[in-house]
């Protein structure tokens, strides 16, 4: 079955990143919202034991220690996602295209293949595709990450310097 093209205000750049890459390319400002959820979420707790205390034989610290943890993940997830996005052209992504041109063609001229390979069978790495693929769009529900190196891009490899082999 043909991938799913969908049209976006900005270019491509993978339609299935590896985790590696995309938290190489996190922005500064994924950064700060990391930080930011991390450090809203105990704080929130922090406002509603304000405004409703809890008793005085309970204590407070436990409670935001795991609401700081739960922010970590959180706000990651939340970081994830929108760097996702730039890869996906759902949003700017100037810099990302940049940094993949330069990244893929330094691969392409030292000789190696476009994306890195992998010793998983070819089965595996299309089941890994499919259940990867928009796994950004559901991490409220599951949250999964692309670990498996593949094929399965979406991108044009002429645009890196690959030639197309006749053989295949």
């Amino acid at each position: 079955m043909p991938d799913k093209v969908v049209k976006t205000p900005y270019p491509l750049i993978d339609a299935d990143p590896h985790f590696s890459r995309v938290v190489r390319y996190f922005r500064p400002s994924d950064y700060a919202t990391w930080a930011a959820g991390t450090g809203a979420f105990p704080a929130a707790l922090y406002l509603w034991n304000m405004a409703d205390p809890l008793p005085d034989n309970v204590r407070l610290r436990t409670s935001l220690r795991l609401g700081g943890l739960l922010g970590l993940f959180g706000g990651f997830l939340l970081a994830y996602q929108n760097s996702s996005m730039r890869f996906w052209g759902w949003s700017e992504n100037k810099r990302e295209e940049e940094m993949d041109l330069a990244e893929l063609r330094q691969r392409v001229a030292e000789g190696k293949p476009l994306h890195p390979q992998s010793s998983q069978p070819s089965w595996i790495q299309d089941v890994a595709y499919r259940n990867s693929a928009w796994s950004q769009l559901k991490f409220q529900a599951f949250p999964m990450f692309n670990f498996v190196n593949h094929q399965h891009h979406g991108t044009d490899p002429a645009k890196y310097g690959v030639e197309e082999k006749l053989s295949e």
